[in-house]
């Protein structure tokens, strides 16, 4: 089922044409002339029916006895198909904040998250009909579809080249919105955006990954470490010897890169120690 158009004209016609046949009707029953004055009088009642007003972006849907007619999007006051069921669907843009779900990542860790989700109605007919509430239907497709994205990816990538959810936000969210959009077709409804308002992991495992994380920058930290000191002792030698400062055999450069090492890498300060001895 699709949305289509119904028939509709503009109501203050339709308001002209019951001012006519009602002043009609009295000018029938003072002449006396009864069937004509009913029937007139009924024509009114008819028109009278068939009034709806249509707030803007507001779409009202119109049923026949039990039968899908079509849908009045535009906004003002109209005289569409008498004696129908008329109901209105808000084609506002809305917001819908899922609850703090608890849901397993790709590697087992519990983690809590939740998301936003901007959508709005596009078909009417599809919103009131093909599913029994259209909202309800949004809120649990949208923590279903939250849940499975979120099993798909790990927390955090420790080693940077897979896709995670927390460094890759921008990424996740636009998965999220294409399935949201795959699961909400059926009602016809549009997702705008989403995005993810909390991720966290969960409260019995929160205080172990910090200090995962906080081991994984110590040992990220340390490597660059190691890595400018060998390259500044491997610069300080080579320098040394162009210039014929000292002469070094191997065991003297053995001495002065464990020296240059420790003041490099050392946490602390190095304390100067002065050696007025040969170191053999």
């Amino acid at each position: 089922m699709t949305e289509r158009h119904v028939w509709k004209i503009n109501g203050f016609v339709g308001l002209l044409a019951m001012v006519v046949f009602i002043g009609a009707g009295i000018f029938s029953l003072t002449a006396e002339l009864i069937i004509p004055a009913v029937l007139l009088f009924v024509l009114a009642g008819v028109v009278l029916s068939s009034f709806t007003v249509v707030q803007p972006n507001q779409g009202m849907v119109v049923n026949f006895f039990g039968r899908y007619s079509g849908t009045v999007r535009d906004s003002g006051f109209w005289v569409t198909i008498p004696f129908s069921e008329r109901k209105k669907i808000s084609l506002r843009v809305r917001n819908f904040n899922s609850a703090r779900l608890k849901v397993n990542d790709v590697d087992g860790n519990p983690i809590e998250i939740a998301a936003v989700v901007v959508f709005r109605v596009v078909d009417t007919a599809k919103a009131k009909f093909e599913v029994d509430n259209y909202q309800a239907f949004v809120e649990i497709q949208s923590e279903t579809a939250l849940r499975h994205v979120a099993s798909k990816y790990p927390y955090d990538s420790y080693d940077g080249e897979a896709y995670s959810l927390r460094a890759n936000s921008e990424e996740v969210a636009k998965e999220l919105t294409l399935e949201l959009q795959s699961r909400l077709s059926v009602a016809g409804v549009e997702v705008l955006e989403s995005r993810l308002t909390h991720l966290a992991y969960s409260t019995e495992i929160a205080s172990a990954m910090l200090q995962r994380q906080q081991a994984s920058a110590i040992i990220s930290a340390r490597e660059k470490i190691v890595e400018g000191a060998v390259s500044m002792v491997q610069m300080a030698i080579a320098r040394l010897q162009a210039e014929g400062v000292v002469e070094l055999d191997e065991e003297r450069k053995a001495a002065m890169i464990n020296n240059l090492l420790v003041a490099v890498v050392s946490d602390r300060s190095a304390q100067p120690v002065i050696n007025s001895s040969s170191i053999y």
